[in-house]
């Protein structure tokens, strides 16, 4: 049984700004009309579950960070283009 990546950035984040997980789903409907559960949002943290691109952009603008530092595999390369 594989255990899942956390996303230890998003907890890390969320942690100084001294929120709970509530705080983020409060904040994700009253700034981004996003509504989803403390369950879900926990999910997300955890790994488990990834969010629809909407839901991601606006847990990355919550938080100011590039949702590709969130979200994105520590593994994945990025190819360049020139």
């Amino acid at each position: 049984m594989k255990i899942t990546n956390r996303r230890s950035s998003l907890v890390n984040a969320r942690k100084q700004k001294g929120w709970l997980q509530k705080d983020v789903v409060e904040k994700l409907s009253n700034d981004y009309g996003i509504s989803i559960t403390e369950s879900y949002y926990g999910m997300i943290e955890q790994g488990v579950r990834t969010p629809s691109l909407e839901v991601a952009l606006a847990i990355s603008a919550l938080f100011d960070m590039e949702p590709s530092k969130i979200f994105l595999n520590n593994n994945t390369t990025f190819c360049c283009v020139g």
